[in-house]
């Protein structure tokens, strides 16, 4: 129904705005080349309308999401809108619904979606073919977020909080791109999301720090926390040909992205050495359960004293997040490989890990608590830490005895096969 409300002046409006943009309704739907993937294409036409959903737009992107279901073809849409169109009502504002729905069917076909905020990208678009999709870019100086400018209060009208930037800054977009280096980045991505290969695990990076093995416990624990080992960055960089990255928020202690190593897509969930926080977590079960979805292997960096224990941490519900992350690890069916960097700092290391694939540098370390926390519980003085480091047998050689990891990194990777 084009004019359910009987609107005064509607059919006049939507003459004009079919003249103007030489297009039937708000979004136009194709199949579309972008480098060498072939994929569906949802675009806004902000001039018909402001980019509005009715009735019409709805049922259009649901039959391309149908389309792209039925020839396993990847989502790229594309947003300039204002949200839903006033002159259609509610009717108009159920589409939101529909097109969840058809996000939903894509998700449980492992086909990706990528979408990019243009300027503006606000209401229900946003919060539905928008900021559901898998992966998130957005052009800077856009408005973007869920109040537009002539809904909010005005004295929030230019707030930069309704920003591209501020989106990304807080995690929500992943990625902030020109409009001239979109189809480049696109290609990049689509290239990352498409290649899976579930059934051969990642390969184990090789070791970039110290080789030797360490003297006793307390030692392998001070080496593992030494300012000059290898970080995150440095493996990844080492690693991968490419990689790009998901973001999670701000200060989370974690890398989460997906890098190509021989043309071979592998997502990764990197700790940079920091306590890991509640946002931390959850960007990597993001990513995890990502992962598990399009069928891409997963590599784990595991490199943090600990999770976050401040207050701020126990607000944001760090049990929680945790939690999540252990269950969807455990659930997961693609293969998951983990190489221990630095310090293993108890249940906030282990969240990270391989049930069934867990590597240590000679340089690592992996303990139930760290020595000093130890100390405390057990009343033990201050210079009793060394030896009680030793009885935590945290050296990746005690590990291995013990048959709690599979085994020690050397200066070559390893290639897994199932």
């Amino acid at each position: 129904m084009a004019d359910p409300l009987g609107w005064d002046g509607y059919e006049v409006s939507l003459a004009r705005a079919r003249e103007r943009t030489g297009t039937d309704e708000a979004v136009v739907c194709e199949r579309a080349k972008i480098g060498g993937h072939e994929v569906v294409k949802i675009r806004f036409e902000f001039g018909f309308l402001g980019g509005s959903v009715g009735t019409g737009t709805g049922a259009l992107i649901e039959r391309a999401l149908d389309e792209a279901r039925s020839h396993r073809l990847p989502v790229v849409s594309l947003l300039s809108t204002g949200g839903t169109r006033m002159q259609e009502g509610v009717p108009a504002l159920r589409q939101l619904q529909r097109i969840a729905r058809g996000l939903a069917l894509l998700r449980e076909e492992g086909l990706p979606h990528i979408t990019v905020a243009l300027h503006p990208t606000t209401g229900g678009v946003w919060a539905s073919l928008g900021a559901d999709a898998d992966v998130v870019l957005a052009v800077p100086g856009a408005q973007v977020g869920f109040a537009g400018r002539r809904v909010r209060p005005e004295r929030y009208a230019d707030d930069p909080a309704y920003t591209a930037e501020n989106q990304y800054a807080a995690g929500y977009v992943d990625e902030l791109v020109t409009e001239d280096a979109l189809a480049d980045r696109l290609e990049v991505w689509l290239g990352l999301l498409t290649g899976a290969s579930r059934d051969r695990p990642a390969d184990l990076p090789r070791a970039l720090g110290a080789l030797d093995p360490t003297r006793d416990g307390w030692h392998s624990v001070q080496r593992a926390r030494s300012v000059g080992r290898p970080r995150a960055d440095a493996y990844l960089d080492d690693h991968f040909d490419t990689r790009v990255h998901l973001r999670g928020g701000a200060d989370g202690g974690v890398l989460c992205g997906i890098g190509s190593r021989g043309g071979r897509p592998v997502a990764f969930a990197a700790q940079t050495g920091t306590a890991t926080t509640p946002e931390g977590f959850r960007t990597a079960t993001r990513l995890i359960r990502l992962a598990d979805r399009l069928g891409l292997p997963v590599l784990t960096l595991v490199d943090t004293p600990g999770a976050a224990a401040d207050p701020a941490a126990e607000t944001a519900g760090a049990g929680n997040a945790i939690a999540g992350l252990f269950g969807t690890i455990a659930a997961v069916n693609v293969p998951i490989t983990t190489l221990v960097i630095g310090e293993g700092g108890s249940g906030g290391a282990l969240a990270f890990c391989s049930t069934d694939r867990i590597w240590l540098t000679p340089d690592a370390c992996f303990t139930v608590i760290a020595p000093e926390l130890a100390a405390g519980i057990l009343k033990r003085d201050p210079e009793e830490i060394p030896a009680l480091a030793g009885e935590l047998k945290p050296r990746p050689e005690d590990l291995l005895a013990l048959g709690a990891i599979d085994g020690i990194a050397g200066s070559e990777p390893v290639t897994f096969v199932r």
